[in-house]
């Protein structure tokens, strides 16, 4: 009798929730989930309880404010980081996945009240990874952009031997680019092409807020102004170049204790190789004897 009551209930709960979306002209959660995607740069899929978290962060988002440096600051990571959410859906969207997970302290405490301390630590964790995952993503963005800044810019030095094209050089680099580094070469290239060129450069150093490009920046603007040019991009390809090999030393001191377990899994098996050997040759020598 109950099943059948909660049967009923489940029922008619649907419906009437299917009855008002449709009054209401609420979109659907396909709808909502292309929504999402549509302002993301990468290709993964937003989860069914991604899309109920924005669209409550949509309708929060008027509620929230911030001051003007605050949402300037952020605007300009998100448009950078590739996430398409303005500063206060951003923030709306991680008060509530955090507070989702604080909800969880009322059944907490009546079940287990020390666990009420794990949900709030939890939740506190949530919040602040959802509110760094801009900035994050950007960090991660500025480092692969920086790796090919020495290989960019001792192209850069070959092509002004030859021509001071500044849009020219860049579209002939952006063929052999990364990913990261063709995506802001285009974007770059498209706004030369409609607006200064200088102003251009200046929009592509400020949205990604790299020292190192900063500097190549400053180079391509003195060419654009009737600067040489030549020996200033030789100088900065002599210290990208030391940059670099910090990089990959850096990089390659993080190698062995990485390796260093499965060094020490080999020693294990040559040792019991060659104890295996020993152990036999002495059984074997024992049993010539007797």
């Amino acid at each position: 009798m109950n099943l059948i009551l909660f049967c009923v209930f489940l029922t008619f709960s649907i419906g009437l929730f299917l009855l008002l979306a449709g009054l209401l002209r609420l979109p659907t959660l396909k709808t909502s989930r292309v929504m999402m995607d549509t302002g993301k740069e990468g290709k993964q899929l937003s989860k069914t309880l991604d899309a109920f978290y924005m669209d409550g962060a949509v309708k929060i988002a008027k509620y929230i404010r911030m001051n003007d440096y605050k949402k300037n600051r952020m605007a300009n990571v998100l448009r950078a980081s590739g996430l398409g959410m303005t500063p206060e859906v951003y923030t709306a969207y991680a008060y509530l996945k955090a507070g989702s997970v604080f909800l969880l302290i009322i059944p907490a405490l009546h079940v287990f009240p020390l666990a009420a301390l794990f949900v709030i630590l939890l939740g506190i964790m949530i919040y602040y990874k959802e509110i760094q995952k801009a900035d994050e993503m950007l960090k991660e963005k500025r480092e692969q952009i920086e790796e090919e800044l020495y290989r960019f810019v001792s192209t850069i030095t070959q092509e002004l031997k030859n021509s001071r094209d500044v849009l020219s050089m860049l579209e002939h680099y952006k063929e052999n680019a990364g990913a990261a580094f063709r995506k802001e070469l285009d974007i770059v290239c498209a706004d030369m092409r409609s607006s200064s060129y200088e102003a251009a450069l200046t929009r592509f150093e400020a949205r990604l807020n790299s020292p190192q490009l900063s500097d190549v920046v400053r180079g391509l603007i003195g060419v654009l102004r009737g600067d040489d040019g030549a020996v200033y991009f030789q100088m900065l390809t002599h210290d990208f170049k030391q940059t670099e090999l910090q990089r990959l030393k850096a990089k390659a001191a993080k190698i062995p204790p990485k390796i260093r377990v499965y060094s020490f899994a080999m020693l294990m098996c040559f040792l019991a190789t060659y104890f295996a050997i020993i152990i036999y040759e002495i059984i074997r020598s024992m049993g010539t004897l007797f």
